[in-house]
């Protein structure tokens, strides 16, 4: 009797441990055996990772390189194109590339904490929480040469001037070290540096010959642009990676950078948070005037502000107009933008010059500078005044008012054209002082957000009738005080035989909204009775 109860208790302790085993097994290794037989699925030498394959993968593949795919993103797709080149290059080394559809993978996207950039992290001997995060990559030769400087060495050793100058020759921006100790020390920030840079091409060296060319005695780093150097940075005991990278990316970009689809992920991806934008069409007579101003102010504030130049004659720079609400006819002009708090600065002045650009910039790093508003607040007594003055927060409410009719100039206050029709604006509301179905209005266009399709220049004359629909009609007449009067008294008479239409179609509508719900009351009442 005793040897059964032993029996059946050893029996039930075996299938006990054999379902905590399968359970252990299953969760670690629910999509394969140790022994690897499952076949991973993949597409030109790319895995594709699923919640159900990926620890398997990361089992398989001492480095695991996945790139984290969002298909409705374009600079994801631009980067998986990248990423696919670069695997048929890595075919037989023990880095592997993988995707994870993020779209599709929702919850294993958020069991690694990948739903925010960066869309790349290489995984090492099967750690699935601590991935090296990688830096933004241009194209398949930036990610090959990454993991190439992080098997090492990251950077090349010259040992001789004439190997400096090929070197400096090669390409038209390098990277270029000058140490003592090329072996430890401060030197290693250099190669850590070169790590993170997979797009610029680094070269160390402790030739004398070298340091002698370039006037340098202490351990430097030097930025050349086709053979001229553009800056030194001397290594110090507290250099930090970080303050060398941000010195190479503050300097490897032009004094101005034009704004295309190369240059506005490393016009992004910069320290300087900071940037200046001038809008300017390149085709214009006075292009190269305004830009070579801009030009000598970027010099003063380089580090501080990124300058950036964006041709509005460029429909591919379409985006960046609407993103700052800027029209083609505006141009040029200059908008200060701060990337962490996308506050915006408008400087209020026609006059770019280089001292008025950099007396903008400097009230902007003071302080001073004004930003560029959705509305700024409303002026007491604003409608005291003949001439009524309207702010973004009163705009629609004064326009749109379906009794009465507005005749608004839309200005900028810096401008002398605009400043030149405010006696004739005065005079026109006198005209129109006894009228209280007139209101004559100005709103101050760089000061206010205006949702309205404005194609000229400003000053912009735009008059909305006394009509329950929200139409607006353009003044492109001469600008005096006759025709300006007498285009109003015509809209209105047009208005009003048009609100006499409206009036009559308001009334027709009510009336089929009256005999429909009676129909549908006298219906209901029908069925209850049938009840």
């Amino acid at each position: 009797m005793k040897t059964l109860l032993l029996l059946c208790v050893a029996g039930y302790c075996l299938h006990v441990f054999g379902l905590v085993a399968s359970s252990a097994d299953k969760h670690t290794h629910s999509d394969a055996d140790r022994d690897g037989s499952t076949v991973l699925a993949e597409q030109n030498e790319v895995l594709s990772l699923k919640k159900e394959n990926f620890n398997r993968a990361l089992r398989r593949h001492k480095q695991l390189l996945v790139h984290f795919f969002a298909p409705l993103s374009v600079d994801s797709q631009r980067l998986d194109l990248a990423f696919r080149e670069a695997a048929e290059q890595l075919i037989g080394l023990e880095v592997k590339l993988g995707v994870v559809d993020v779209s599709k993978e929702t919850k294993l996207a958020k069991e690694l904490n990948a739903t925010t950039p960066p869309p790349l992290r290489l995984y090492l001997s099967g750690d699935r929480n601590n991935p090296v995060h990688c830096p933004a990559f241009q194209s398949s030769a930036s990610i090959l040469t990454w993991l190439k400087r992080r098997a090492g060495p990251s950077a090349d050793i010259i040992t001789n001037l004439d190997q400096a100058d090929r070197f400096i020759a090669s390409e038209d921006l390098v990277v270029l070290g000058l140490f003592k100790d090329i072996e430890q020390g401060i030197v290693d920030v250099f190669y850590t540096a070169a790590v993170d840079l997979p797009d610029l091409q680094f070269s160390v060296t402790q030739n004398q010959n070298v340091f002698k060319k370039y006037n340098v005695v202490h351990d430097s780093v030097l930025l050349i642009r086709q053979s001229e150097l553009v800056h030194v940075w001397e290594m110090t005991n507290q250099t930090s990676k970080e303050d060398l990278i941000s010195f190479i990316s503050v300097h490897q970009l032009e004094l101005v950078t034009e704004y295309n689809g190369e240059t506005a992920r490393r016009i992004l991806s910069t320290t300087v948070l900071n940037h200046a934008i001038l809008f300017v069409n390149k085709t214009d007579a006075g292009f190269q005037t305004v830009y070579s101003a801009f030009e000598a102010a970027a010099a003063t504030y380089r580090g501080q502000v990124l300058f950036v130049m964006v041709d509005v004659d460029e429909t591919r720079n379409g985006r960046m107009l609407e993103y700052f609400r800027v029209r083609e006819t505006e141009a040029p002009m200059v908008r200060l933008v701060n990337l962490t708090s996308h506050v915006t600065y408008h400087l209020p002045s026609e006059t770019l010059d280089t001292a008025t650009i950099t007396a903008f910039c400097q009230s902007y790093l003071e302080g001073t500078a004004q930003p560029k508003m959705q509305s700024e607040p409303v002026p007491v007594n604003w409608d005291v005044k003949p001439v009524k003055q309207l702010v973004g927060e009163t705009l629609e409410r004064v326009a749109f008012n379906h009794d009465k009719t507005v005749f608004i100039m839309f200005y900028l206050p810096y401008s002398a054209e605009s400043r030149s029709l405010f006696l004739l604006w005065e005079e026109l509301a006198q005209h129109f002082l006894d009228r209280e179905d007139i209101v004559i209005a100005r709103i101050d266009a760089s000061a206010n957000d205006i949702n309205l399709s404005i194609l000229e220049r400003y000053p912009a004359l735009r008059l909305f009738p006394a009509l329950h629909a929200e139409r607006v009609v353009a003044y492109s007449g001469a600008r005096n005080l006759k025709d300006l009067v007498q285009f109003v008294e015509k809209e209105m008479k047009r208005a009003k035989k048009e609100r006499i239409q409206e009036e009559k179609d308001r009334k027709k509508y009510i009336e089929a909204q009256k005999a429909m719900e009676a129909k549908e009351a006298k219906k209901t009442k029908e069925v209850k009775q049938e009840l």
